[in-house]
């Protein structure tokens, strides 16, 4: 983080579950959220995540084509994956991601150099996982500044997305745009 500011990140990966409840929570309250999605989440209905791009402040950021564990890859295996990802977004949004959030947390050199060649800024994985999944419900921690928060979208996001926006206002943070505080 650039600045000590008193922010949380709100990120959200993957795209496959469209909840209009969801979005109108993230349009209502101009959440910046960093949306890591796979290009086959939104080939379907890009037109959810264009009213979230044209209508909030959310930005679409990088989480490969086909979410593989990048570190089972060659570079030309990682580069069809970062690179095809980058392209399918800028053709579909004209917005580049800058953030590779690469699947499962999980990189190495190999990806660090790969990324760099795709036109990515930094490589950013996260701090507390706050999706319910099913029956099982994560707890919630004491957020702190600077802290990444990390959201799927699935069927539990509107109430995932409350929980964190509660966590962090109970800690005195308000969600800010993760682009703007990572370094370069």
């Amino acid at each position: 983080m650039v600045r000590a500011d008193p922010v949380v990140f709100i990120t959200i990966d993957d795209g496959w579950f469209h909840d209009p409840a969801a979005a109108k929570l993230l349009l209502e309250r101009q959440v910046p959220a960093s949306l890591f999605l796979l290009p086959g989440a939104y080939s379907y209905d890009s037109g959810y995540f264009r009213a979230l791009l044209d209508r909030g402040p959310s930005r679409v950021e990088n989480h490969t084509v086909n979410h593989p564990d990048l570190t089972t890859l060659d570079a030309a295996g990682q580069k069809a994956e970062v690179c095809g990802a980058r392209d399918q977004h800028l053709a579909r949004f004209g917005d580049g991601p800058r953030l590779l959030r690469p699947p499962y947390g999980t990189y190495d050199a190999t990806t660090l150099t790969t990324a760099r060649a795709c036109g990515v800024k930094a490589v950013v994985t996260w701090t507390h996982d706050l999706t319910a999944w099913g029956q099982w419900n994560p707890p919630n921690p004491e957020l702190k500044a600077g802290d990444i928060v990390l959201l799927h979208f699935n069927e539990t996001l509107e109430q995932d997305l409350k929980r964190a926006l509660d966590l962090a206002a109970a800690a005195g943070l308000r969600p800010a745009p993760l682009r703007e505080y990572v370094p370069e």
